[in-house]
């Protein structure tokens, strides 16, 4: 069987440490739709699974676009000018 067709399954704290975030934050995209994830069954709690290769398309799929708004914006074109020194 070749690297490419075999399956890592990993658990919500193993998902949320390759994806660098909380695992409520994982929990609340996986609600939002946007992480696909597996339930698995005869448990009373819900106990989710994760495919290594879900978690990276979901990330590659949606990426983060900063609007204007932004406060991580450097420079608008309009301020640009008031910062540059004048020479005389």
């Amino acid at each position: 069987m070749s690297e490419e067709n075999t399956f890592e399954w990993l658990t919500v704290g193993e998902a949320a440490a390759h994806l660098k975030i909380k695992k409520r934050t994982l929990l609340y995209w996986v609600n939002q739709g946007k992480v696909k994830a597996y339930a698995l069954s005869g448990t009373k709690r819900r106990v989710w699974r994760f495919l290594r290769q879900d978690l990276d398309a979901a990330v590659l799929q949606s990426p983060v676009m900063l609007n204007s708004a932004s406060p991580t914006v450097l420079s608008s074109p309009a301020k640009a000018g008031s910062t540059e020194r004048r020479l005389t």
